[in-house]
């Protein structure tokens, strides 16, 4: 289960390769988030529009010959420094929970 910050995120940080059409940017969030995590297109549009329209991803359409135009995606500056906040969220969140998760327990008993 993910949320729609951390969407954001896997949107942002695929996108950080380069340039991707949506689909694409579906098939890599699921192959890279294996098992953990599953992402679909009616998903996905609407985050990418959200993005586009908060100045973090920048859409355009790629003539194809004998095909129609595909709609491909890239960062902007506003969309790596976002990248950047989730990051460092993630980070300090991955840091929290390793520290409940190494601390020692006690059990009382009686």
């Amino acid at each position: 289960m993910a949320f729609r910050s951390d969407l954001d995120a896997l949107v942002l940080g695929v996108l950080q390769a380069g340039e991707c059409h949506g689909y694409e940017i579906t098939k890599r969030i699921n192959a890279l988030g294996e098992t953990a995590f599953r992402v679909n297109e009616g998903q996905l549009y609407p985050i990418l529009h959200r993005l586009e329209n908060e100045g973090k991803v920048k859409a355009e359409w790629i003539p194809q010959e004998g095909k129609p135009a595909r709609k491909t995606y890239a960062l902007t500056d506003a969309g790596r420094k976002e990248l950047d906040v989730h990051r460092e969220t993630w980070k300090q969140f991955v840091s929290s929970v390793n520290s409940v998760l190494a601390a020692p327990v006690e059990v009382k008993v009686g």
